[in-house]
């Protein structure tokens, strides 16, 4: 019964699959296939991160992240955020585990959220494409809105969710 309550969602999705089969099995395939291909693209990005994260958390001390990015980090801490997200590489589901991994080193939350959203839309080489595809202008354009708007979002959320609940967060990243 466990495992069945474990992966409701998955035999969820297998029989919706299923239905869309039986109804238009076209559609079935199509699903089929972008199911694997997504698959497919996780397994070409997820085993690096997780060789990264296994190396950041060997050889980065917990004492100097909390002094680079904890809660008394200041403006460094943020700059150390914007930077580790825009240089990161791959999809946004590859920032979730390298969050972790900084919140167990006693990163600020609101440097994590400022990494997160660095990494979801101001990656180095998302800005070099938009750059060559839409003009330089546009990309710095975007970058100007983007880069407050993380912040303030940062902040607003950091400030937003309470004590308790962040200690929380940070006791279940601990148990990971």
């Amino acid at each position: 019964m466990n495992i069945l309550k474990k992966y409701k969602m998955f035999i969820i999705s297998l029989l919706v699959l299923g239905i869309v089969f039986i109804i238009n099995k076209d559609t079935g395939v199509k699903s089929v296939k972008v199911t694997f291909s997504a698959l497919k693209q996780m397994l070409i990005y997820i085993p690096p991160i997780f060789v990264l994260l296994g190396l950041l958390d060997i050889w980065i001390p917990k004492e100097s992240m909390v002094r680079l990015m904890g809660e008394k980090s200041g403006i460094l801490g943020i700059i150390l955020a914007f930077i580790a997200g825009s240089c990161a590489a791959g999809p946004v589901y590859g920032a979730f585990p390298v969050a972790a991994v900084l919140m167990k080193k006693g990163v600020k939350f609101t440097n994590i959220l400022i990494f997160i959203g660095t990494w979801s839309c101001a990656k180095v080489g998302m800005v070099l494409f938009e750059i060559a595809s839409l003009g330089a202008k546009f990309a710095f354009a975007r970058l100007l809105i983007d880069i407050p708007g993380i912040i303030i979002m940062a902040f607003l959320i950091s400030h937003i969710i309470p004590e308790k609940e962040l200690n929380r967060i940070y006791a279940n990243v601990e148990n990971i």
